[in-house]
């Protein structure tokens, strides 16, 4: 009983608790910058957690006709590479590309897209809070959408599974129990810049969490970073699509992206 009301209690203040033990890696933060907003600390283990919503069956989503395949049954890492431009490290089999050492990313860069990933954390569970599952795919090689294990797993808002990095949390937990494929859709749009290299109009993303709206048409304030937003700057007119290493086990399949243009072309 004492065991379930510690628990019970950690859970009301937000603090992840193991075995009647506080988690040693941290569910937020209160020493660091206020967010634009003015509303909460980045990682701020004050927010309100997202309400949790159950998603319906996964059915994985080919890629359509006019998509780039960059991680499928079938392919290989040639898509991809290192950050020094080496090829890939990480390991692969029957088109399964689990994390390694390092991050990687595409070897093309894209301007606005759609974009599909599907991912898996590990079934069994080890660590909590950032150390479970925790990986990201990034946009432009610059701004985080958070990969993690959420299922049942407390931490701060801003940092959970599907989250803005640093920034915004998903508007609900849609997360799957650990070891079950998910996925991703996003729609991302890059940020645009005056002649003199002065932001025009911020990057805008819309992201679906295993069918589930999560983020609608949000700005990002700038590039994603751990305890920091950083400020825009010309290059992030257009990037690579990135993978995270973050130390934890993570696998990754049926990745593809659609350049989006305009309406009549």
């Amino acid at each position: 009983m004492r065991a379930l009301v510690t628990a019970l209690l950690g859970l009301a203040l937000g603090i992840a608790v193991v075995t009647g033990q506080q988690a040693s890696a941290p569910v937020g933060y209160d020493d660091t910058p206020m967010q634009p907003n003015g509303r909460w600390r980045i990682h701020d283990a004050k927010r309100p957690q997202p309400p949790i919503v159950t998603p319906g069956a996964m059915t994985p989503a080919p890629a359509p006709k006019d998509a780039t395949v960059l991680l499928g049954a079938g392919a290989d890492r040639s898509a991809w590479q290192m950050m020094d431009g080496a090829a890939v490290t990480w390991p692969m089999a029957d088109g399964v590309l689990s994390t390694g050492k390092g991050m990687i990313h595409t070897r093309a860069e894209f301007t606005d897209y759609q974009l599909h990933v599907e991912f898996a954390t590990p079934k069994e569970v080890k660590g909590n809070s950032q150390e479970r599952g925790n990986s990201g795919v990034f946009l432009n090689g610059k701004f985080e959408i958070q990969v993690l294990d959420s299922y049942q797993n407390i931490t701060y808002p801003d940092g959970q599974a599907s989250a803005m990095y640093g920034q915004y949390p998903p508007m609900v937990n849609a997360s799957r129990p650990p070891g079950e494929w998910q996925a991703y859709d996003i729609v991302f749009t890059s940020p645009r810049f005056k002649a003199g290299g002065t932001l025009d109009t911020p990057a805008i993303v819309s992201v679906l969490n295993n069918g589930i709206v999560v983020h609608n048409a949000t700005a990002f304030w700038g590039p994603t970073a751990h305890k920091k937003i950083d400020p825009y700057t010309p290059d992030n007119a257009k990037g690579p699509i990135a993978l995270q290493d973050h130390g934890n086990p993570v696998r990754y399949r049926n990745i593809w992206i659609r350049p989006l243009k305009g309406y009549d072309q």
